[in-house]
């Protein structure tokens, strides 16, 4: 097969969709790889380290498009990009079609294959190729949080684990899954008050086991929510339905009644956000002020540490990669159902059922598209 990696065009986006190393693992299998020159290049890929182990550099990004098999990416393609896929051809990114009816039409009018990082799933439950970035933006959340709350950025002017005498800042994570649960290790960390909220029993006792009393675990209802996030200075959300639009938990009205020079940070952007106040923004102008609240609603958020990112997502797609390269996505799917419940749209049809209802489109079975 021939594989064909783009550069990335999101603003400030520098990861990258195959490392040197895996692409050597495709080459050494057989496959042709084709790289867009720089892909890599602003994270420390230089074009010969892909020569080097069997890829060829390409100047544009329409080559690549034009004579790949199968395009990896890291971010859901851009509307220029869209238009470049064709009938059957296989995209493989993270794609975060509810909240984004432009790019689901754009690729239903392809006919191309999309598969998304976010809805494949693993054999013990959880979301494999979500995980990695969601590990990395939970982390991150914090420390984005922690400076947004600097006076400088609009911020109450507090430190997050304040000093001998002086309290810390409260900081209240909504969603106890892996962002909000890596949320909440920084944030007990840099020694903050941690509340955590979560629908799940289940999941605040293991929560509860992993922590002790160095956080408070609460039940998700509409009054815990109110009181604690009115009385934090920094609200992390973290929430997640797999493939669907993140449910608004934190009202306008909710949000009016913090204290000014508060934060927000929602991760949960990619998917709509959770706060009714969201909007996504950049890293180059990542927060804006609703109500005297300071809101960081960036939606790539891993891509401020693109390195570290790009290394984390290759070591999970990888072998995903090679299944979709050596077999074709049919028989992939196949052979693999958790791969098959990444296939979001297929040849004209939307085939993952959270999408299709966020989005009031028609609903096919994927194993109707791949022959089961």
């Amino acid at each position: 097969m021939l594989v064909g990696v783009p550069k990335e065009i999101k603003n400030f986006e520098y990861r990258v969709g195959l490392v040197p190393s895996s692409v050597r693992e495709l080459t050494a299998r057989g496959h042709q790889v084709i790289i867009q020159k720089g892909a890599g290049e602003k994270i420390g890929f230089e074009d010969e380290m892909y020569e080097r182990v069997g890829a060829r550099i390409v100047e544009h990004a329409e080559e690549v498009f034009q004579q790949a098999d199968m395009i990896i990416k890291v971010k859901e393609p851009q509307p220029q990009e869209c238009r470049m896929l064709r009938e059957n051809q296989v995209i493989f990114t993270y794609l975060h079609l509810a909240p984004d009816p432009e790019q689901a039409k754009l690729l239903l009018e392809s006919g191309c294959v999309a598969i998304a990082y976010e809805t494949v799933t693993g054999p013990h439950g959880g979301l494999p190729l979500l995980a990695p970035m969601s590990e990395v933006a939970g982390r991150m959340a914090i420390q984005a949080g922690a400076t947004s709350l600097e006076i400088k950025n609009g911020g109450r002017g507090m430190l997050l684990g304040g000093v001998p005498g002086v309290v810390p800042a409260k900081v209240v994570v909504i969603g106890g899954g892996v962002v909000g649960t890596n949320a909440v290790r920084v944030a007990m960390g840099m020694g903050a008050q941690v509340v955590v909220i979560d629908k799940s029993l289940e999941r605040l006792y293991m929560l509860d086991l992993q922590f002790g009393s160095k956080i408070m675990t609460i039940f998700s209802t509409a009054d815990s929510i109110e009181e604690h996030v009115q009385s934090a200075d920094l609200v992390v959300g973290a929430v997640l339905i797999p493939g669907a639009s993140a449910p608004r938990l934190v009202t306008r009205n909710m949000l009016s009644r913090m204290r000014h020079g508060a934060v927000v940070v929602d991760v949960s952007i990619d998917q709509g956000g959770c706060f009714e106040t969201s909007k996504p923004t950049t890293h180059q102008e990542p927060t804006y002020v609703v109500d005297e609240v300071v809101h960081y609603c960036v939606a790539n958020m891993p891509g401020a540490v693109p390195r570290t990112s790009t290394f984390a997502l290759n070591n999970a797609t990888l072998p995903f990669v090679i299944a979709l390269a050596n077999l074709g996505y049919k028989e992939a799917m196949r052979r693999d159902r958790h791969l098959m419940h990444g296939l979001n749209v297929c040849r004209g049809k939307v085939t993952y059922q959270a999408v299709a209802e966020a989005l009031h489109q028609p609903y096919t079975p994927p194993e109707q598209m791949i022959g089961e």
